[in-house]
């Protein structure tokens, strides 16, 4: 009975070690998020929608083929009178009309306007296929820096875990003064209070941690919001090694909303020559064969049939519209140059934020620098000081002091860390090179 207990305990515990979810990397979050999220899904849709009319039919080469049937009739009622006054009366006359007709049409030619179409709409799959990058993009760069943010409040937690552990030896170290008579009921009031503080605060930043966890799912678009999402990595790693003139370039190259601005610029081109072509003459072919029978209750014949086919060639030309052509051409002139002055506008506004958050980037490398070798510090100065309050040679007061410092280098260095971080973030996406976190 015993060994039975100890199996389906084992049996049990393995039960739950399995179902516990397993730590995912940022890749393997970035994965998930690619293949659930809605926007994503969304975009790759619309992709699709342009990619299927990019066709030579939709932009107009190909001729048309069009059938048609009908059948109607009439009941009349006819009264009618000669001119040597007879008088004839008919009654619920049906007559009946049936038809149908097999037509081709064709533009043989319409100044260009078709190829330009054609041309226009592969423009417009291109773009469909930029946008949906740019919607992956920007997943990865909010995705990523969710992913740290979540690090990051973690590890401030794991810093209030520890505030929290000192602040309880400290009382353990009071109560067992006062009890001995050495200490007093003030001191040890007093970490109490502290300890009160400090576990407040660390119930706080659990729930930050929660709403990240739960910001993180919804970006991965999980079934489940409250899946316990454990990560791999424990540290915010920094890629210090970025050289400007190499994300400039790469800026210029690779940024997907520049590049969607240089396919405006093309489709602004197209259209004014999808304008200009209405002043070439115009072309078009058209065929039908069709076949018809009535019948007749009144009259010289009882039925007729006619079949047959028919044939059309029209040539065309606009000579005057009231100087809308004109208009039009203007104001499509004027759009392409709306269209490049957009382009300029966006890549000077790219390079002034990759600029700014270039330095911002060098600086905050510099602070975690100096506050990692500010955090070595405060943590040998504790270490002296919390030794001294065990010895009875420093105050509470004092201590709380040393111990605040403590936690507040620890909260910097993570803080400056996530914030290089995010520069790096918006450098990469800027210079399109976001998918390097793939």
């Amino acid at each position: 009975m015993k060994h039975l207990k100890i199996s389906t305990l084992l049996i049990l515990f393995s039960s739950m070690v399995m179902a516990q979810p397993q730590p995912m990397s940022l890749q393997d979050v970035i994965a998930t998020g690619l293949e659930n999220n809605y926007a994503i899904r969304i975009a790759r849709n619309n992709e699709q929608i342009s990619a299927n009319n990019f066709t030579r039919g939709n932009a107009g080469f190909l001729p048309f083929v069009d059938f048609r049937s009908q059948h109607s009739g009439t009941y009349n009622n006819t009264d009618r009178t000669d001119f040597e006054g007879n008088e004839t009366s008919l009654r619920n006359i049906h007559n009946t009309v049936s038809s149908a007709s097999l037509g081709l049409g064709w533009t043989l030619f319409d100044g260009f306007r078709v190829q330009t179409n054609y041309e226009k709409l592969e423009a417009l799959k291109n773009m469909g296929e930029l946008q949906t990058r740019m919607s992956i993009e920007n997943l990865v760069a909010a995705i990523t820096a969710e992913y740290f943010n979540f690090i990051q409040q973690q590890r401030l937690l794991n810093n209030l875990k520890f505030a929290v552990d000192l602040s309880r030896e400290r009382m353990r170290i009071d109560e067992e003064r006062f009890l001995l008579g050495s200490g007093s009921k003030l001191q040890l009031l007093q970490a109490e209070v502290f300890l009160n503080a400090d576990s407040s605060r660390m119930t706080r930043q659990e729930e930050v941690v929660r709403a990240s966890r739960v910001r993180l799912n919804e970006l991965m678009a999980m079934d489940d919001l409250r899946f316990n999402l454990q990560t791999t990595d424990t540290i915010i790693p920094l890629n210090d090694i970025l050289i400007f003139e190499t994300l400039e370039r790469s800026l210029r190259n690779n940024n997907t909303a520049l590049q969607m601005v240089e396919k405006d610029i093309m489709i602004a081109e197209y259209d004014k020559r999808i304008v200009r072509s209405q002043v070439y003459p115009y072309l078009n072919l058209s065929t039908a064969y069709s076949f018809s029978h009535n019948t007749f209750q009144s009259g010289s014949f009882s039925d007729q049939q006619t079949y047959g086919m028919n044939y059309g060639v029209t040539l065309g030309m606009n000579i005057f519209d009231g100087f809308n052509q004109r208009r039009r051409a203007s104001n499509a002139t004027i759009a392409v140059d709306n269209s490049r002055l957009r382009m300029e506008d966006t890549e000077n506004s790219l390079l002034a934020d990759l600029i700014t958050t270039y330095n911002v980037y060098l600086n905050n490398l510099r602070l975690v620098e100096m506050e990692s070798q500010n955090l070595l510090v405060a943590y040998e100065t504790f270490d002296i000081a919390f030794e001294r309050y065990r010895l009875g040679d420093l105050s509470g007061i004092e201590l709380r002091e040393v111990q605040k410092n403590l936690l507040e280098a620890e909260e910097r260095l993570v803080s400056i860390q996530y914030q290089a971080k995010l520069a790096e973030i918006s450098l990469l996406h800027m210079s399109g090179r976001i998918l390097d976190y793939l």
